[in-house]
């Protein structure tokens, strides 16, 4: 799959009466509040690749780039959600099998792509992936900017995917893709990301080469759209929602220089995490647990800000994906150049030597072993290599 919000709790604060406290007591409630209060001032801001060329969209004028930034500003205010109360137990072991889009196009070929399932492993969940990077969605969502973006691909109910899929004895679990999103920034340009002079709506590429615009979540329209698509599905019956593409783009220094600066702190990472939170709320309020996913590449090049500060985020379930069509073409980070040679196995084992020290916060980290070039078993033999770095709970595709 592609590669991958925030602790609206963490910042929620209580009037408090400091009456008749000991001086002690009373500083330490100070303190607590100032720390608190500045925790809020940061909602982080992100979205996808790299970035060498804007645009303008045309009939954009300076009004929709006033109503871009008041939509920036005033994010904060939609993102929050009451505290899901519901207890959502996370699998022990989560040991699951994905579908492609291509299976989703009517129940007959769900009823396929099950078939096809094999035999060997014990998978226990099926992961569909519902909405795919790019902003493709494969089922019928009554998502207002889902259906107004053209983003609804196929007509499929999510209840008959749900049934299909309990019916034949696993577990239905949903793969959301967040911010890589260009259908919805494609009608709503203030959903995107926006450059500070003059208002153009930045794309990750030149136009002649496919450059596209990214969600924000810094726009709460963007959020609450995400957050409605967790909601749709999570009340059909999903009882497992993956968010993915929960990154920002590797923005190059020029790029960094037209667009807003929180792009550049190290603190907008509570953007993300921000986001995720209210993602997480709304699928627990519905009897699903959440799972965050984070690319394998992305946690080698320390551009995995959404897991930069586990304390900040509710969610504390994640999901690696080494996709070993990826990693074939090399790693650039900005020191070295890794190479994975070999078979599937060999570079799955590489690539978790690589970096098993930075998921030492998540010790539950499931393992997807992904990618179109090979094929289910020798997927499955590299499945096995995750056993010996600690990691029980792996995904298949």
């Amino acid at each position: 799959m592609g590669k991958r919000t925030q602790g609206r709790k963490i910042y929620k604060t209580k009037e408090k009466n400091y009456y008749g406290k000991t001086p002690l007591a009373k500083a330490l409630s100070v303190a607590l509040t100032i720390l608190l209060i500045g925790g809020i001032g940061f909602i982080g801001y992100s979205v996808a690749e790299p970035i060498v060329n804007y645009t303008k969209k045309k009939g954009d004028d300076t009004a929709a780039s006033t109503s871009a930034a008041s939509d920036s500003i005033l994010a904060t205010e939609p993102l929050s959600v009451p505290t899901a109360e519901v207890t959502v137990r996370e699998p022990v072991e989560y040991k699951a099998l994905t579908f492609r889009p291509g299976d989703l196009l009517s129940t007959d070929s769900v009823k396929a792509a099950i078939n096809r399932i094999p035999s060997g492993p014990d998978i226990e969940y099926i992961e569909i992936p519902l909405k795919i990077s790019g902003g493709n969605i494969y089922y019928s969502s009554s998502v207002m900017y889902a259906i107004n973006s053209g983003a609804i691909q196929n007509m499929i109910s999510l209840s008959d995917i749900v049934g299909i899929i309990k019916s034949a004895g696993y577990h239905p679990a949903a793969i959301i893709s967040a911010f890589n999103d260009s259908k919805v920034p494609g009608i709503d340009p203030t959903t995107g990301y926006v450059t500070n002079a003059t208002g153009e709506q930045w794309i990750d590429n030149d136009i002649s080469a496919g450059g596209k615009p990214w969600m924000t979540p810094y726009s709460s329209t963007a959020v609450n759209y995400i957050g409605d698509i967790v909601t749709e599905v999570s009340s059909a019956g999903f009882e497992k929602v993956i968010c993915s593409d929960m990154v920002f783009p590797y923005f190059r220094k020029s790029d960094l220089e037209l667009l807003p600066e929180e792009l550049g702190s190290r603190k907008r990472f509570q953007a993300l995490t921000s986001a995720a939170n209210l993602f997480y709320d709304r699928a627990v309020m519905n009897g699903a647990s959440m799972s965050i996913e984070i690319s394998a590449s992305d946690l080698l090049r320390d551009n995995a800000d959404i897991i930069s500060e586990p304390l900040y985020l509710n969610v504390k379930s994640i999901i690696v994906d080494i996709n070993i069509d990826e990693i074939s073409y090399g790693v650039n980070t900005n020191t070295t150049v890794y190479d994975f040679n070999g078979t599937a196995s060999d570079k799955t084992a590489k690539m978790l030597e690589l970096i098993k020290d930075k998921l030492v916060n998540f010790p539950n980290a499931a393992i997807r072993i992904s990618g179109t070039s090979i094929g289910t078993d020798e997927l499955l033999k590299a499945k096995e290599v995750i056993k010996d770095y600690g990691f029980r709970s792996y995904v298949i595709g």
